[in-house]
C-alpha cells in the first residue's frame, strides 16, 4: 500500500517539471506585472514617478527611477517572454531574479508579513534562481538546440 503513495506508476519527468515552472512562474510574471508597466510606458515619465515613490528613498533620483524602471521591464516583459519560450533560459532567469531580488530586499526590505511586503517577490525569486540553476529543460528553444 505504501509504495502505491510514492506514485512509482506515474513516470517521473524533470524536464516536464522545469517546463510547467517556466510557463507558470514566467507567465505569471509577464502577464501579471509585466503588462501593466508595459502599458504604463505610454507616459514613461508619469510612470517613473510613480516606481519612484514605490522605492521609497529620497536619495534615488527620477533618472535612477526611469533606468530601473527600464530595467524592470526588460526582465519583466522581455526577460520572462525569453523564458516562457526557454530562449537564453538562463541569462532570462537571472535577470528576473536580479529584479525579484531587488525588490525583495530594497523595496519591501525582506519582509515576508505585513503591509508592504515582499512575499510576492520572494515567491517568484525562488523560481527563477531554480531556473538559473537547473536551465529551462529539454522541452525548450535552448534545449531543442542541443543547450540544457
Amino acid at each position: 500500500m505504501l509504495s502505491f503513495l510514492r506514485l512509482n506508476f506515474i513516470p517521473a519527468s524533470i524536464d516536464l517539471g522545469l517546463l510547467i515552472l517556466r510557463l507558470a512562474s514566467a507567465g505569471a510574471m509577464l502577464w501579471l506585472h509585466g503588462r501593466g508597466k508595459l502599458m504604463d510606458l505610454r507616459d514613461f515619465d508619469k510612470a517613473a514617478q510613480k516606481f519612484h515613490a514605490v522605492m521609497g528613498t529620497a536619495n534615488v533620483s527620477l533618472n535612477a527611477a526611469k533606468v530601473s524602471l527600464g530595467m524592470a521591464v526588460f526582465a519583466e516583459v522581455l526577460c520572462a517572454g525569453l523564458l516562457i519560450l526557454g530562449l537564453f533560459g538562463r541569462f532570462a532567469a537571472l535577470a528576473l531574479a536580479v529584479t525579484m531580488g531587488v525588490a525583495f530586499v530594497m523595496v519591501h526590505k525582506m519582509a515576508l508579513t505585513g503591509a508592504g511586503n515582499g512575499e510576492m517577490a520572494f515567491l517568484y525569486l525562488v523560481p527563477f534562481v531554480t531556473l538559473f540553476f537547473t536551465g529551462p529543460g529539454k522541452f525548450s528553444v535552448d534545449g531543442g538546440a542541443g543547450g540544457k
